[in-house]
């Protein structure tokens, strides 16, 4: 499952069992509040993911400002209120492509989709 994280709204996007084919989902509003968060546990609970790809929104010299900080702050409180893996994955351009390329649901359920789409082209884990 892959979350394109947002102060007012955060897309979610799944993939199918052989990691194949990533999906827009849902979108969450305000994440950061228990009604957002107690949201987004029952997506997590009902879609049982074996881990959690949180888009990290890094700037085009590769730093981390504001915003990365507050979804990396957003990412541990995730990673202590399951027992999913929680991870980060840069998410540059993510959104402003899901607006390019259009398609039905919201663009921030696109645009997590599209983070999970790279995620999954990428090798990731030990051994890889």
């Amino acid at each position: 499952m892959a979350l394109d994280h947002g102060t007012v709204r955060t897309g979610v996007a799944v993939c199918d069992p052989t990691g194949t084919l990533a999906r827009p989902l849902a979108v969450v509003e305000r994440v950061a509040s228990e009604h957002g968060l107690d949201e987004l546990l029952a997506l997590i609970a009902e879609e049982r993911p074996e881990l959690l790809v949180v888009g990290l929104p890094v700037s085009l010299d590769a730093r981390e400002h504001a915003q990365a900080q507050e979804v990396r702050r957003f990412a541990d409180v995730l990673s202590q209120r399951t027992e999913i893996p929680v991870v980060t994955y840069d998410e540059r351009f993510s959104t402003a492509i899901a607006k390019q390329r259009g398609g039905t649901g919201p663009v921030d359920a696109r645009a997590a989709a599209l983070i999970l789409e790279d995620y999954l082209r990428t090798p990731h884990g030990p051994g890889r």
